[in-house]
């Protein structure tokens, strides 16, 4: 059976250039980068290469790269660092939206349960998050205000810049989670205006197990691992070499593709989501199509239940998502769908296709051709008729 993948907002294959370069470095720069003789230097010297690189992807400059294990860290980073720093302050009030990533929203229950003050700002149902509800939300005590440059979900992208400037404003620290960004669409933190920003390898074709922060020149931010001098005393724990300098490859290999990459894949997904529009009665498109990332889209297929469309797809070899890879096996609701004010049925009945590099018309062709049929045998268990 010839499988399809659309699941790249869950993760993508490894690039073939970044496995090459990985292999090398595992074989071959084995040294501490914190060692001052000629194998650690080599391996700092890597690192550094890399920094550079990721740098590069989003408008830094390399000093302002802190390299961490993925994107849950460098959320953790971004929020309980910047929040501690301004604590002795009085400032105990975190702003974010109710669609964003569990590391985002689990790290602001943690803090939560301090003493810290949280607020979600609704989104409606377009997804998106407006400067009237984070001006309403903004007051003297805000420490942090976190919004996702785009939501791993639906794939809206966020007015950052707008959201940046009415919190800085106020002299509140702001941090984007751009783990479904980086890589896929242009990004510059000079121009979203943001203090922090987080990013994981594993969503531009690197490896899993590597993220990286980007923190503005000037910002204190407490580390929250306490131990060596590695990453400018940021970080610390021995790097590893080898997941950043596949993160270097594969922020490089990004740089170099990304528009074209993304014009092709926006043509890819509004074919498969026009089609199967017309293709299957009662679905819909969730979120702002005018406002989200080139390779993605929600649909809910009415009264099919979401898990039981993405096993039946699975077994004629498509591999799509109801969401958040962090929240799969579960049977909850999407939180994302919730948040937007979605019926109920809506929340429990949307798949995610997320598609990359490898994606082609064939395989828009294999989706479309199976979807109609599956969903018809799913339905006919139900035997209900099909809202709207």
């Amino acid at each position: 059976m010839t499988r399809v993948y659309m699941d790249h907002n869950a993760t993508t294959p490894l690039a073939e250039a970044v496995a090459d370069r990985m292999s090398a470095v595992l074989r071959e720069e084995f040294g501490n980068p914190s060692s001052v003789h000629h194998f650690g230097q080599r391996a700092k010297a890597a690192v550094d290469e890399a920094r550079s690189a990721v740098a590069d992807l989003i408008g830094a400059d390399p000093s302002e790269v802190v390299f961490t294990s993925s994107g849950t860290e460098s959320d953790n980073f971004a929020i309980r660092g910047a929040a501690e720093a301004l604590e002795p302050g009085g400032r105990r009030h975190l702003i974010s939206s109710g669609i964003e990533h569990e590391a985002v929203l689990n790290t602001l229950k943690s803090l939560a349960r301090r003493g810290w003050q949280t607020t979600l700002l609704p989104v409606g149902a377009s997804g998106l998050v407006t400067a009237e509800a984070l001006a309403a939300a903004l007051t003297d005590q805000t420490a942090v205000v976190s919004i996702m440059h785009a939501n791993n979900e639906i794939g809206t992208v966020q007015p950052v810049a707008e959201l940046a400037r009415l919190a800085k404003a106020r002299g509140a620290v702001v941090h984007t989670d751009a783990v479904q960004t980086a890589g896929k669409i242009p990004v510059n933190v000079k121009g979203l205006g943001v203090d922090l920003l987080s990013l994981s390898a594993h969503k531009f074709y690197g490896p899993k197990g590597v993220g990286a922060i980007w923190v503005r020149r000037g910002l204190r931010l407490l580390p929250f691992m306490t131990g060596g001098k590695q990453e400018r005393g940021r970080r610390a724990g021995t790097e590893n070499v080898a997941g950043i300098v596949g993160m270097g490859v594969a922020a490089r290999l990004a740089v170099g593709h990304m528009a074209e990459e993304g014009s092709r894949l926006a043509a890819l997904r509004d074919g498969l989501e026009r089609r199967i529009l017309a293709a299957v009665p009662g679905t819909a498109v969730n979120g702002d199509p005018g406002t989200r990332v080139p390779s993605t889209t929600n649909i809910s297929f009415d009264r099919v239940e979401a898990e039981s469309l993405l096993i039946a797809l699975d077994l004629e070899g498509i591999a799509v998502s109801t969401g958040s890879a962090c929240s799969s096996g579960t049977l909850e609701p999407s939180h994302v769908l919730k948040a937007m004010g979605l019926p109920a049925h809506r929340t429990q009945n949307s798949i995610r296709f997320s598609l990359g590099a490898a994606n082609t018309e064939a395989e828009v062709d294999r989706v479309v051709g199976v979807l109609p049929v599956v969903v018809d045998k799913l339905r006919n268990l139900t035997r209900t008729p099909v809202r709207g």
